[in-house]
């Protein structure tokens, strides 16, 4: 497979998820988001807090959404399309669904779920804006360190499998490289300010929010592991490949 035909495919199964993402969201986590900004603006008109004015209503926040996700997947199937060309270069024989299901886990588990389980994402309002640059720069710390463990996991996975350990070893191994890497995630500092929003409200926002994800990541995965089948079922079965030329 080419990287040419690799990234062409992240972008549709990109795009794809991006969108399926974007409307799960829309439908299902916005309805929280508002409840936030509305217990938002209720508590600053409370403290008589003089509110901004919104640039753009929630009408065209809604419609940004789908816009943002959807770009949102491209740039992720991109990153995906290049890294299943190179493990696929480097282990031609794996199968194409499998190694594009195994690296969409992967990616979800380094760049959403164990940053998650450090940092929960926060609805509006909850938050000083004084600190945000603070909050970013855990949380792309989190990530770096999450993806060195996730990575050194699968490196680790293919090592032991070559050296015939049995399996049930294999996944303990790896396993545990990823709990140590959670726990180095709580060596970082927590997050400077406190969650005043109603914990139900908070918890909603925030496992709808992983949901929306995982449901990008799983579809990118099935997404792209099925086109590449497609495409290897085509070549396989081609009248110049059938031939032998």
């Amino acid at each position: 497979m080419s990287l040419l035909s690799s990234l062409g495919r992240g972008l549709l199964a990109g795009g794809g998820a991006g969108l399926l993402s974007g409307a799960f969201s829309w439908w299902l986590a916005e309805p929280v988001l508002d409840r936030a900004v509305e217990l938002e603006s209720a508590r600053q008109a409370a403290a008589n807090v003089a509110q901004s004015a919104e640039v753009f209503g929630r009408a065209t926040q809604h419609a940004g959404l789908l816009f943002s996700a959807t770009v949102s997947g491209l740039a992720f199937g991109v990153l995906f399309g290049v890294v299943y060309a190179l493990l696929q270069h480097k282990q031609p024989g794996d199968r194409a669904w499998s190694l594009s299901l195994r690296l969409a886990g992967a990616g979800f588990l380094a760049v959403e779920l164990l940053p998650f389980l450090r940092y929960p994402g926060n609805p509006p309002g909850v938050g000083d804006p004084a600190t945000v640059s603070l909050r970013a720069n855990a949380w792309l710390t989190a990530i770096g360190v999450s993806i060195v463990f996730v990575v050194a996991a699968w490196q680790l996975n293919g090592h032991l499998r070559r050296r015939g350990v049995p399996d049930p070893l294999v996944q303990l191994v790896c396993a545990g490289v990823v709990v140590a890497g959670l726990a180095t995630l709580f060596l970082l500092p927590d997050s400077p300010d406190p969650v005043a929003a109603p914990a139900s409200l908070v918890w909603d926002f925030r496992l709808l929010s992983l949901a929306s994800l995982a449901l990008l990541w799983a579809a990118l995965g099935a997404g792209f592991g099925l086109l590449a089948e497609r495409d290897r079922g085509r070549l396989r079965f081609s009248p110049v490949a059938s031939s032998g030329v």
